[in-house]
Order: structure tokens, then sequence, then C-alpha cells
């Protein structure tokens, strides 16, 4: 059965040196504390560059905005963190509760009465690269801080998980803006503004590596749809890949064109494609040999009547290192299927098309870049025309 899922993630905030520190400290309590942390793509880290994670001004600014958000009944119009939708598990009980090695309470949580349910927000200093609290989905009031050396620092732990739902950078820099951009591992990018709060068409929303199920369209995007047709060739014609990424695939599309708020929709190579196929079938070997070629995506050939299923599957832990997508025209065996699934894989059983526009979707991963184009309202355009007069 074709499975298609946006799943959770552990998503990162950074903030560097060059940042606005009391917005970013603005934008991080909202991602973070908002809807009391349960949003799946809730801020659970804030990754601060060295000189941000060491000034006392911000971390008592950041302990200060916390603590003064009200937690109570969601009856108490003054409330802000409100209770939890379910009892916290066995994660979310740990992250409130317990500290690791070198970690600390900036704003320790507290549970309010005898609700289970209902906490205070709670910050943790000195989260360390690959501990516990970096890599586990904790969606509740509670957030880790993690202190790094430098951007590139920063980038590399944020990527660093097994997720890739939302990503955040604050930075008034355009240079560091544009070097982020081009090397975080997330679906949905968010930059000088919250990590939460996603709007249909503005930011069509999905994510990457275990935060995706399926082939990735992004719901809310122009190819969310398309996802759920089964698709054939009607007639034999000539394919119009190179047509299709020079006037879709590698533009930057921007439909909402708000002059406040960039919010660009992109395409990026995926990491690979593994296509596994019954017999030598020339024409969708060719296909895929172009699509690969044209978006830059690995391709492995894996033919049924060369190589079994058994050995197949023995190769699938080495493959998965440089893949993403199996995919497949027919319907593999259960073995196979449960080896996909389980070396983690997502499987696409479609025929090769020569359609462009539709089949090299099946060869890139969506992203959405949210940008804040503004100073508080002040237009960077409007500043300079009225410098000029």
């Amino acid at each position: 059965m074709p499975l298609f899922a946006e799943t959770s993630g552990k998503n990162a905030l950074v903030i560097t040196a060059q940042a606005d520190r009391e917005l970013a400290i603005k934008d991080l309590v909202r991602s973070a504390f908002g809807h009391s942390g349960q949003k799946c793509s809730a801020a659970s880290l804030a990754i601060l560059e060295a000189e941000v994670y060491d000034d006392p001004i911000f971390r008592r600014q950041l302990r200060d905005a916390a603590a003064s958000l009200h937690a109570g009944p969601a009856t108490d119009l003054r409330s802000v963190v409100t209770p939890l939708v379910t009892e916290p598990g066995k994660d979310l009980r740990r992250a409130l509760t317990m500290l690791d090695a070198g970690e600390a309470w900036l704003l320790e949580p507290r549970q309010l009465g005898n609700d289970p349910c209902a906490w205070t927000p709670g910050i943790k200093l000195g989260v360390q690269a690959g501990s516990w609290f970096h890599q586990t989905e904790c969606f509740g009031p509670v957030l880790g801080l993690m202190r790094a050396a430098s951007l590139e620092q920063a980038t590399e732990w944020q990527n660093g998980t097994a997720f890739g739902l939302t990503a955040g950078l604050h930075s008034l820099d355009p240079e560091e803006i544009a070097w982020w951009k081009e090397r975080v591992l997330a679906g949905n990018l968010y930059i000088n503004r919250p990590i939460t709060g996603a709007i249909v068409q503005r930011q069509p929303f999905g994510g990457w590596k275990k935060s995706c199920i399926g082939s990735g369209a992004k719901a809310g995007g122009p190819n969310y749809v398309l996802s759920f047709c089964h698709l054939s060739d009607a007639h034999k014609v000539e394919n119009d890949y190179p047509k299709a990424w020079a006037t879709h695939f590698a533009l930057n599309h921007d439909p909402s064109a708000l002059r406040c708020e960039s919010n660009v929709f992109r395409y990026r190579s995926c990491r690979g494609v593994i296509l596994r196929l019954e017999t030598h079938d020339k024409v969708s070997i060719d296909r895929a040999k172009l699509a690969a070629q044209i978006t830059g995506a690995p391709l492995t050939l894996s033919l049924q009547e060369e190589e079994s299923d058994s050995a197949f599957i023995a190769r699938l832990p080495a493959l998965v290192k440089h893949a993403e997508f199996l995919r497949t025209s027919s319907t593999p065996s259960d073995a196979v299927l449960r080896a996909v699934h389980e070396a983690g894989l997502n499987w696409i059983n479609a025929p090769l098309l020569s359609s462009g526009r539709i089949e090299l979707t099946r060869w890139v991963r969506e992203q959405s870049v949210s940008e804040t184009r503004h100073r508080y309202g002040q237009l960077p355009d409007a500043a300079i025309a009225r410098r000029g007069r």
C-alpha cells in the first residue's frame, strides 16, 4: 500500500553572533513554547554561537521571557502555556525532569498541582552534541541550548539528527544566510522569524529524512495532488526532461510575492535513487540515467534477472549510504519491501514517465525557505530610497 506521511522532527534554531539577539529571543520563545511546544515544527533545540551562549544578558533575557509566559488551564485567558493534550510519555517526562552529563537548568520546569499534563516552561543549558536530548524528539515545553564554536559547527549539529522537518537561523549577515541556506538539511527553513506557523502556499510543509514517508511532496505545494495519482504514458513521446528542469525545477518560486517576507519554494537534489527493475527495460533505464544526470542525484541500477532478491537485500545496507529512494515499476516481494523499510528508504512504485514536469519530482527534494525581509516593519528598499532623496 502506498503510504504518504509528514512525521515529526528534532528541530533547531541557530543563533549566530551577527543576530539581533532580542528578536532572536522573541522568535525562539515563540517557536519553543507556543502551543506548549507540541507542534511538530516546534524548536526543542537552540544552537548558539559561543559569543551568544556566553552572553549573560542573552541568558537573562531568554530566561525572563520564558518565565513570564503564564502557564495554566486553557479556560484562563491569561494562559499562554496550556496543558499538554496527553500525559507526558517516557521521553518527554525524562526531558522535563532529568539532566544528563554537562547539563544544568537555566529555567527548571514545574508540574502545576496534580495535573500531569500541566507544566511550566523549562530551558536546559549545556546540551552536548550526540547526547540523548540532542537526538530525541520531545514535544513539550522544554528547550535545550547548545554552545557551538561557529556557524559551521552549529549547522553540523543541526543536521546531525535522523530528522529534517524544520530548521531556523537568526543572523543579519547576508553571507552567513546564503552559506546556511545551501547546507542545512530540512524541508522547511526559516530565517529571522519563528520556525512554526507555516501557511499553505506561502510555506508548503513537509520534511526530509525521517520526517517524511513517501515521495516527499509538500502539503500545500504544487506537486501534492500528483503524488496520489497513478499516471502512465498514453503514447510514445520524446521526453522533455531538460526543458522541464530549465523552466521549472531549476527556478525559485514565490507565488505569494510579499515585499516583507520572501517565501521561496525550490528543489534540491536527493541523496540518490536505487532503480530496481525485473528486466533490462532500455527505455526506463535511459530515462533514469537522464533524470539522474539532470538533477545530480546518484543512480544505482539493480535488475532482478541478474540480482536475486536475497542478493539485493544483502547489498542494501551499503546502498542506503548514498540513496533515499527505491524506485520500481512493479511491486517487489514482501521480503524486499521489509528490507527497504528497515533500511529507511522511501519506496516509489511508478513507471518512469516521458513528462519531465512529473517524472523529475521523483528525483528531487522539495524545500520551502521563508525569510523576513523587513526590520521592525522597515523594508530595506524603502530605507535606501529615502536615503537617496
